[in-house]
């Protein structure tokens, strides 16, 4: 498969998944604010989840800008990432039905968790495939958003049993964290582009 089809494969299921959710916003029966306000839970959740596929599809994008080649594990890792994804619109459903439940808000967290592990582990199985001078290896560097982000879905899963208000406030931080792209790659390929520009002058000015 080549990365061009693998790429639009991704956005295809990302945009379906976004056309689900918004889908749960059904059309209230009133003309007045107050038929609004039982959505209002819903609605909220649609964002924070809208947020959260856009930083995925964002970072995807960037991240295949430095793959050179697809093969078969990379292949089963997007896959992998995708299933993971397509959990958000039922766990985001269920929180906003239901009000953000104890429950549910744990559940939704640990879709989030699981979708940043699969993504880590797309991310590292690129990574092994290009090898000791991987692009993308350099770009990522130690990847401290990616493992901070799991370290506070691990705490605000139990939290949310506990305090449920701040497991949801840990979500919207890491969709903050996120929410600016991710520009280490985009930067990384930039400096590249720019070296072989240079390299390409110089050599033109040694033939003239």
């Amino acid at each position: 498969m080549s990365k061009a089809r693998l790429e639009a494969f991704s956005d295809g299921v990302i945009a379906i998944l976004i056309t689900i959710m918004v889908l749960e916003l059904r059309v209230p029966h009133g003309g007045d604010w107050a038929a609004l306000k039982p959505l209002a839970p819903v609605f909220l959740t649609y964002v924070m989840s809208f947020i959260f596929l856009g930083i995925y599809w964002s970072n995807h994008h960037h991240m295949l800008q430095v793959t050179s080649r697809i093969n078969g594990a990379i292949l089963w890792a997007n896959l992998h990432l995708m299933f993971w994804l397509s959990i958000i619109p039922f766990v985001t459903g269920w929180m906003g039905e239901n009000h953000f439940a104890e429950l549910p808000t744990a559940i939704y967290g640990c879709a989030l968790l699981f979708s940043a592990i699969a993504y880590t582990i797309l991310q590292q199985t690129i990574i092994h495939d290009q090898g000791p001078n991987s692009r993308l290896k350099a770009a990522v560097g130690r990847d401290v958003k990616g493992k901070l982000s799991g370290l506070l879905y691990l705490i605000a899963i139990p939290l949310a049993f506990v305090r449920r208000e701040i497991a949801q406030a840990i979500y919207v931080l890491v969709a903050l964290i996120w929410l600016v792209p991710d520009r280490r790659i985009e930067q990384h390929v930039m400096a590249a582009s720019a070296s072989l520009a240079g390299a390409a002058g110089t050599l033109e000015d040694d033939v003239h």
